[in-house]
Formats: structure tokens, C-alpha cells, sequence
């Protein structure tokens, strides 16, 4: 089997364009991607897209329409939060396989203002008595509350998650957001789910992202190897059964599934990584997930955010972008966004946010329901 490697990303600034459609959007990271890699939709053998809310309606062929419909495969893939990144390891998949040469990967959303609800109780079973709520603020809050009641981690150490992350969107030109928040702003902030603020919580925007995958024939055969990257690892797991899942998605356990299967694929330990793009969707969930993707023993994530380890210029800088906290959250786009972000750092094409002699990166993301997809990257 193949290597595969993306020759090819582009991403949208992310925000709110309410006079633009899902497609166009979509379209727009597309014709970037290919730009990038020098190629044209004709060039492409398939096309894999990522899109929570519009998933029944065939987004793919939609974007197809915009930039040229070719007769190709098309494949629409939703696993909430996790739908790009899925979206990104089918093309993988395909590429690994023998089946394509070359494919594109496109990630797209557009997002309502305000809290993300379900439309009834979960399960069959209801929220009210388990967990008093099963709205997402809610769901990470009890993460971060637990974290908080195994290592003492404090709520200072958690806005200190959106205190960095919004300092480095201030590097991104792409981010919705680029505005410094210091830590008492964080901590003083309308209370959304204690410990979360809303300068803690991911923001609701518009984006998209894509990217080209190919051979490693075909990016030698089209001079392409010299800002290649090589994916070394695409993992996705879902949820092992346990009692407490009728009530809710163990992220924690899901991401360590996913994390360990990525690892053993690239033949890597955590401390190899250079980078991390990861599902900060709450300050809370970012801090625990240190540990989970092995970036930290149990219960030192306090510990390191506290010694800026995490930060741009620390051992392991993390959402250099200025992750879903302030670059943005458009479900269906963030997981291939978390690769557009990586594969620039890799390439050294970060600009002002640039990771130094950054070699390995990788990227998480975690659909609730659930999923979680990680990919490991490497400079060619």
C-alpha cells in the first residue's frame, strides 16, 4: 500500500456570511486546495465532504456544481464534530488502498448563533435525573468539575487554556477572532457552565476547508514531493460500552482509543510531536485532553498549562491557530481546518505563529455520539 500525502490545503478567514451558501463556501476552500497543488477538479478521482447540518442534502454534489462536475464519486460523510476529519480519512483510505491516486477532501458549515441542542433526550432516556443537562456547555463543564475533583485542577488553570488560545489567534489572520483576553477578562466573563465562561467556550461561525491527497507515485509524478506531507497515522474509534455512556459520550476514553491506535500506526510516542491542533471546544475539554492524547501523565494538565508548555514557543505548542475558542467551530469544517493548520507549520509557512523546526504534528477532533478521529503528519 501507498503512502499518502497531502499535496494540496486551503481554508477560508472564518466567520459569518449570511448572504453566501453552504456550497459556496465550500467551493472556495475547494478551488483553494487545488490551487495549492497546482491541479483541477478534472484532476481528481474523487471527492470526500464533511458537513454536519446539510448532511441528507448531498453537499458534495453541491460543491461539485460550483467547481465542475465531473461524473466523479462522491461521498458525503457526517459524524458531528468529527465529520471533516472522518471526511479526510476516507480520502486517505481511498488513496491507501489503490483505489485513487488522487482525491479531494472538503470540509463545510455553516452555523446558527447561540447554544447547540438536540432535538429530544438521548438514549431514549432523560437528561433531567442524570445529568441535569445534556447540552454540550453542560457535558464538558461535569468534565472539567471531574478533572477538578481527581487532581485539584483549578478554574484559573482552565481560563489560563483560553488566555493562551486567544493570544494566539492574534497570529492568525484566518481566525474569527484576534483579540487578547487577559486571564481576569477570562475569569470575569458571563458564567455559561462552571467552570466555563463564554471567553471558554468555542465560537459558532461559518468556514470551510479542503484538502488534496495523493500517491506518493503520483506527487513524485507531479514534482509535488517538495512540500508534501506524509501522513503518518489516521485513527478513529468511537465509544467502548459502559454503563455511563446511556448518559453521555466518554470523550476521554474515545480520544485515548483513537490516540493510542494513531501512535502504533506512525511508530511514534507523544513526546515526538511537535504540535497539536485538538477539539478545544470548551477550555475544560482541552485541558483533559492533554492527558488523554498522552501529552502529560494523569493529572499534570494543570501543571502544564501553568508552565506554558503549551503555548507557542513551549515543549508542545497547542492550537497555535487559536483553536475552536477563537479561530472558530464550523462543526463540519474542523477537522480538516485542524489539518490545513498543521500542514502549514510543517511546510514552515506558519508566518508570525510558525512552530520552529516543527517535523510531526498531529490533529484531534471528537464528535459527540460518538467519535473521535486523530491524524499524525510529517514533513516529507
Amino acid at each position: 500500500m501507498s503512502d499518502v500525502y497531502v499535496v494540496g490545503v486551503g481554508m477560508i478567514k472564518f466567520g459569518r456570511f449570511p448572504d453566501r451558501t453552504l456550497e459556496n463556501l465550500g467551493a472556495e476552500a475547494a478551488l483553494m486546495a487545488l490551487d495549492d497543488a497546482g491541479q483541477t477538479i478534472h484532476d481528481m478521482q474523487a471527492l470526500y465532504c464533511g458537513n454536519v447540518y446539510e448532511a441528507r442534502g448531498m453537499v458534495g454534489q453541491r460543491i461539485m456544481r460550483e467547481i465542475g462536475q465531473t461524473g466523479i464519486p462522491v461521498v458525503n460523510c457526517s459524524n458531528a464534530c468529527a465529520s471533516g476529519a472522518t471526511a479526510f480519512r476516507e480520502a486517505w483510505m481511498s488513496v491507501k488502498a489503490g483505489v485513487n491516486d488522487t482525491v479531494l477532501a472538503v470540509g463545510v458549515e455553516k452555523m446558527g448563533r447561540g447554544l447547540l441542542v438536540r432535538a429530544g433526550p438521548e438514549d431514549g432516556l432523560s437528561p433531567e435525573g442524570i445529568l441535569g443537562s445534556t447540552t454540550n456547555p453542560s457535558l464538558f463543564a461535569h468534565m472539567g468539575m471531574e478533572h477538578s475533583r481527581k487532581y485539584g485542577t483549578t478554574a484559573e488553570q482552565f481560563a489560563k487554556v483560553s488566555v493562551k488560545n486567544h493570544h494566539h489567534s492574534t497570529l492568525n489572520p484566518k481566525a474569527m477572532y484576534q483579540i487578547e483576553t487577559p486571564l481576569d477578562v477570562v475569569m470575569n466573563a458571563e458564567m455559561i457552565s462552571y467552570p466555563n465562561t463564554k471567553l471558554m467556550c468555542s465560537v459558532n461561525v461559518d468556514g470551510s476547508a479542503a484538502a488534496v491527497l495523493c500517491s506518493e507515485k503520483k506527487a513524485k509524478q507531479l514534482g509535488l514531493m517538495n512540500r508534501a506531507i506524509r501522513i503518518r497515522a489516521s485513527a478513529l474509534a468511537s465509544d467502548p460500552w459502559s454503563y455511563h455512556n446511556l448518559a453521555m459520550s466518554d470523550f476521554n476514553e474515545v480520544t485515548r482509543l483513537a490516540a493510542r491506535s494513531a501512535y502504533e500506526q506512525a511508530g511514534v510516542e507523544p513526546d515526538d510531536i511537535d504540535l497539536v491542533e485538538l477539539h478545544d471546544c470548551f477550555a475544560t475539554a482541552e485541558l483533559v485532553h492533554y492527558e488523554n492524547l498522552g501529552l502529560c501523565k494523569e493529572g499534570e494538565a494543570g501543571r502544564m498549562i501553568d508552565a506554558g508548555e503549551t503555548q507557542l514557543g513551549g515543549r508542545v505548542p497547542v492550537n497555535v491557530s487559536g483553536g475552536l475558542l477563537s479561530k472558530g467551530h464550523p462543526l463540519g469544517a474542523t477537522g480538516i481546518a485542524n489539518v490545513y493548520e498543521v500542514v502549514a507549520h510543517l511546510r514552515g509557512e506558519a508566518g508570525a505563529r510558525q512552530v520552529q523546526n516543527a517535523k510531526l504534528g498531529m490533529t484531534h477532533v471528537v464528535g459527540r455520539g460518538s467519535a473521535c478521529a486523530v491524524h499524525i503528519l510529517e514533513k516529507a
